[in-house]
């Protein structure tokens, strides 16, 4: 299920290694409708990474062990909950505190444990969860520090992709092809990844995470009865959506 391609490439004396690694399938048809993040980078750390999981997955080599993707069924699902308890730990300590999940659907009844640890710690928890969410938010004593909110528009909310404050310093920013449930975990090959260069890090910040919270046009949010309702804007406020900002700025980069 992850979404990988490596090139290697002859330049002068020796060999370059090419990674492309996204959220989304290679298909013409879904990319249409489908809205996705993709990363290609020649980093030689991510690089590596993905030449050992092919070399895996062939059979080339064994099982491999990876420094710098978290990869299911290997240690996707541990390093996501050892992720979630540094947060938790951070707040405990009290320094700042944050989780930002953009995913598909919610399920792993572990993982939906941690989270609602880490709120009772105090950490404060953003979920877009575009599909099914097990997790009750706003539950005092449980999970009153998380929202869940769905965003369902023109295009089909498709990208993973995950934010953790780490204390104040350089925030972990990652994304992939993972929703946060047992299949995912555990019954296929997936693959998260690091976002490293400083200014994609603001750019997801800026121009991802931020506009996916503030859309209010075509937004509901998860209240604890386990109904949705529809965001609501105040008074004067005008509407906003995060896929018409996407394509505005998409535009104004081609016309450049």
């Amino acid at each position: 299920h992850c979404k990988l391609c490596l090139v290697v490439r002859r330049e002068g004396r020796r060999m370059r290694h090419y990674a492309h690694l996204g959220t989304g399938n290679y298909n013409p048809r879904t990319a249409r409708f489908y809205t996705d993040l993709s990363y290609f980078t020649s980093r030689t750390g991510i690089t590596g990474d993905v030449a050992h999981l092919f070399n895996s997955l062939t059979g080339f080599s064994r099982t491999p062990a990876f420094r710098h993707l978290l990869v299911a069924p290997y240690n996707l699902h541990r390093r996501i909950r050892e992720l979630i308890a540094r947060e938790k730990r951070n707040a405990a300590a009290g320094k700042p505190a944050r989780i930002i999940v953009k995913m598909n659907a919610l399920v792993d009844h572990a993982t939906i444990e941690s989270l609602y640890a880490a709120s009772q710690a105090g950490v404060k928890i953003d979920l877009i969860v575009r599909g099914v969410c097990c997790l009750v938010p706003g539950v005092k004593g449980l999970s009153e520090n998380i929202r869940v909110r769905s965003i369902v528009g023109r295009f089909l909310e498709h990208a993973r992709a995950m934010y953790f404050e780490n204390a104040g310093g350089e925030p972990l920013i990652l994304a992939g092809s993972a929703d946060w449930m047992p299949r995912n975990f555990f019954r296929r090959i997936e693959v998260i990844f690091p976002i490293e260069d400083p200014a994609l890090r603001r750019w997801m910040m800026r121009d991802f995470f931020a506009p996916e919270l503030r859309d209010n046009a075509n937004a509901h949010a998860l209240r604890a009865d386990g109904t949705y309702q529809p965001v609501k804007r105040r008074a004067g406020q005008p509407s906003f959506s995060v896929q018409d900002r996407l394509m505005a700025t998409a535009n104004r980069r081609a016309t450049a």
